[in-house]
């Protein structure tokens, strides 16, 4: 079963990705806008007709700013936690909001079915409403996304440990945070326990739970003020081969870029199965 991976954008400008089989799709986050949505689809030959629903990571606006125009425009279910729910309703740079009847609540740790895709939210630190990551199974896929990374916890390593794919939030370099032209209180934000995740600590958690049967690591949601995409990828190719990891050898890398499509990927299946 070939499975489709596309990122429409990846930061602080708007995230938004599509995943795709042969017959049904799904939207994770609809940050960018209603109108660059359909001009990238369009030219970059993804269905929207396939897309069955729409999955929401938490309710900050880079994340859901055309969740109710893209529910709207293609009667899509938009699937969320009860509170990321409310936090859109709240929120109004989301300004046209996602009708009840579109509304579907999810539970943390509990799978539901879209199609052909089983799915599991689990939770991520980070300063929204709530926040998930997305563990998406679907033939020998297994795939995970976790954005917005306030820090590494149990979850977050469980969920590594068991991709086969792999996108996962590499947001800003130490140095470049720390001695930039960011306030110190924004600093403070973004490098605490509910703010990003680093290069470096984002590396180290993957290397610490690599295993055997990942295909592809995409890192996302660089920042434009405190990274750069060779710099997140030389990071990671330091912090892997400390551990005997190679990437580019054992696993592809690729880093999304923030403003623009990446992609799309065909992916390669796994041999690796989970229960």
């Amino acid at each position: 079963m070939p499975l489709t991976f596309f990122s429409l954008g990846s930061g602080s400008c708007g995230n938004c990705y599509y995943l795709a089989t042969e017959s049904d799709a799904i939207i994770i986050d609809c940050g960018v806008s209603l109108r660059r949505f359909k001009k990238y689809m369009l030219e970059y030959g993804m269905k929207t007709g396939k897309v069955k629903a729409v999955l929401i990571t938490h309710d900050h606006a880079d994340h859901i700013k055309a969740a109710g125009k893209i529910s709207n425009e293609y009667s899509l279910p938009v699937y969320a936690t009860h509170q990321v729910h409310e936090g859109m309703d709240k929120n109004w740079q989301a300004s046209v909001k996602i009708p009840v009847e579109n509304r579907h609540n999810v539970g943390l740790n509990e799978p539901f079915q879209v199609g052909s895709f089983r799915i599991t939210a689990f939770p991520i630190p980070h300063d929204a409403t709530e926040n998930v990551g997305y563990y998406i199974e679907v033939g020998n896929y297994r795939l995970s996304i976790m954005t917005d990374v306030g820090e590494v916890t149990e979850e977050v390593k469980t969920y590594i440990s068991k991709s086969t794919h792999l996108i996962l939030e590499a947001n800003y370099d130490e140095e470049m945070l720390w001695h930039g032209r960011y306030p110190q209180m924004l600093k403070e934000r973004i490098s605490s326990g509910h703010g990003h995740l680093s290069n470096k600590k984002s590396a180290i958690a993957l290397a610490e739970n690599f295993c055997e049967g990942l295909r592809n690591v995409w890192l996302c949601h660089l920042s434009e003020e405190n990274n750069h995409p060779e710099l997140a990828r030389k990071t990671f190719e330091t912090v892997l081969r400390s551990y005997g990891i190679v990437a580019g050898v054992d696993f592809t890398l690729d880093v999304l870029r923030r403003k623009i499509p990446t992609g799309p990927f065909l992916l390669q299946e796994s041999d690796k199965m989970e229960d």
